[in-house]
């Protein structure tokens, strides 16, 4: 049984047809990248999953059970959501913002253990804790996207464009941290623009086009397919590693 299995998945925006019969699995434990174009559909998939959306057809199941709950409810399931732009609360500290994240937890001692966890992982909270979210840099804010998502103490991980607008040396310790993230115990389903950086980390990755999974596979083996190559990685044909 997979952890999150999606299977023929139809989303409409009025009359646009964003997902026309999406289907995909994550495997405990993987990192699953899925690579595209914009307006490919890739958020809207994770919308999707997430609660955000409410898909036309098809079904989501997680650990094996169906959801098509509310976004709060899919969230106690163990499905934490980190989305494109970060969203947090900038009038907020970045402290409050992270204990958010645990609204819906009430295991005190493990919050307390996990928002440490949290400053380990990301020292540059822990300095800025107490000041105003919306002051900090880009880096800093999506290091407190990601942070809030831990604090769920969700198993599957949705990251929607984490890299984005990000500096080369921000990009590379984000993509530094998923792979933590995984030794956490975390599953993830990574949606990113940096191919190749995205290939880099992977398991297994989907590549979507126009509402449609056009390939799929393992992640070095994507990365080396000359199509891929020449639609998304670019200057970047260094084989994957």
């Amino acid at each position: 049984m997979s952890m999150l299995e999606v299977r023929d998945l139809h989303v409409s925006y009025g009359g646009i047809r964003a997902l026309k019969g999406v289907s995909l699995r994550v495997e405990e434990g993987e990192i699953v990248t899925i690579i595209g174009a914009n307006g490919a559909g890739k958020s809207t998939l994770l919308n999707a999953i997430s609660g955000f959306l409410k898909p036309g057809n098809g079904e989501v199941t997680f650990k094996g059970g169906k959801i098509g709950m509310k976004a709060s409810k899919i969230v106690k399931a163990g499905i934490c959501h980190v989305p494109e732009g970060r969203l947090i609360f900038a009038n907020l500290s970045v402290e409050d913002n992270l204990r958010l994240g645990a609204y819906l937890r009430n295991d005190r001692k493990k919050i307390a253990a996990d928002l440490e966890r949290v400053y380990e992982l990301f020292p540059r909270l822990r300095e800025r804790m107490k000041q105003l979210s919306g002051t900090l840099s880009g880096g800093e804010q999506q290091m407190l996207a990601m942070g809030r998502a831990l604090m769920t103490d969700g198993d599957l991980v949705l990251l929607d464009e984490p890299s984005l607008g990000l500096a080369p040396l921000l990009v590379k310790t984000v993509f530094d941290i998923i792979v933590e993230f995984r030794g956490l115990g975390k599953t993830i389903l990574l949606v990113e623009q940096n191919a190749y950086k995205a290939l880099r980390i992977a398991d297994r990755a989907y590549v979507l086009e126009q509402g449609h999974i056009v390939k799929t596979g393992v992640a070095r083996e994507i990365a080396e397919d000359p199509a891929i190559k020449a639609a998304y990685l670019g200057a970047k044909s260094t084989p994957v590693t």
